[in-house]
């Protein structure tokens, strides 16, 4: 037993054409956009659509779902117009995650952009209690994605997400999405069976290993504390197929989708190759 393994899919031509991809590689859990990522506006989701979305889910049996929030979003703008706009857009992001029953979506947490990191950190708190005000019954997680800490971006550290879980209010509505390139681009190095232990431990005590809800599962081009967020394929990069070992033979991590981010190749063939190495690591020896 590990994580429930999988990857980002594809959406063209359809939400649900993203479990026929997967199945193609056994995977257990996805991961999806349900508009486009870099476009604020999006078309209403399709009743058949909708209806085709849930039928390929009972389908194929893949149940464990998450969502990724449009890279345009950016809760802690201290402009108002965009951090208006980017609570709207996220709302809207929510509602259509309602539409399709899927318990998770992730978001980065934003970028003070001159700010300063403690009233970046506020502003990310206020815009998820103004969500959640907005959205009582919403039935979606926020995951505030771990982050590579590139200029003024927030989410490097345990302690920046922390700080705004603090913040909010409903915090049963917000937990964390933990990306392994992007903490090792941060700074922590989980190479070592002491070195794992070591960061596992601050984040349980920062934030709590039961908060935490996905992994987005990189290796990194770059080395341990660039800051420059650049994914390669498992055990090709920096941190090295140890690193991943230790994650996915973790008891406590056992049934969390476990999601690539990697470059998919012809056919999306590189996916079935990560997924492969990555199993392998189960049935190794820590």
């Amino acid at each position: 037993m590990s994580l429930s393994f999988g990857a980002h899919v594809s959406v063209a031509g359809g939400v649900d054409k993203a479990f026929a991809r997967a199945e193609v590689f056994d995977m257990e859990a996805i991961q999806v956009f349900t508009k486009s990522e870099r476009q604020w506006k999006a078309k209403p989701l399709p009743d058949d659509v909708v209806e085709r979305w849930f039928d390929e889910r009972t389908r194929t049996g893949i149940d464990k779902i998450v969502t990724h929030a449009s890279y345009l979003i950016n809760l802690a703008s201290p402009k108002d117009d965009l951090r208006t706009k980017s609570i709207v857009g996220y709302q809207e992001e929510l509602e259509r995650c309602d539409t399709l029953a899927i318990p998770y979506l992730v978001i980065h947490p934003g970028s003070h952009t001159g700010s300063g990191e403690e009233l970046g950190l506020a502003a990310v708190a206020d815009s998820l209690n103004r969500i959640h005000e907005n959205l009582p019954d919403a039935k979606v997680t926020t995951l505030l994605e771990t982050t590579a800490g590139q200029g003024t971006n927030l989410g490097s550290s345990f302690e920046e997400l922390a700080a705004i879980i603090d913040q909010v209010e409903a915090k049963d509505r917000v937990m964390v999405c933990l990306d392994t390139c992007h903490i090792f681009a941060a700074g922590y190095d989980f190479r070592t069976e002491a070195g794992y232990a070591d960061v596992m431990g601050r984040f349980d005590n920062t934030i709590g290993v039961d908060r935490l809800k996905a992994i987005h599962l990189n290796d990194s081009k770059f080395p341990l504390g660039s800051r420059r967020d650049r994914h390669d394929h498992i055990g090709e990069g920096e941190i090295g197929l140890d690193g991943f070992r230790y994650l996915v033979n973790d008891p406590r991590l056992i049934g969390i989708p476990g999601l690539l981010e990697t470059e998919k190749g012809d056919d999306d063939i590189e996916d079935g190759r990560n997924l492969q190495t990555l199993r392998g690591l189960v049935a190794a020896s820590v």
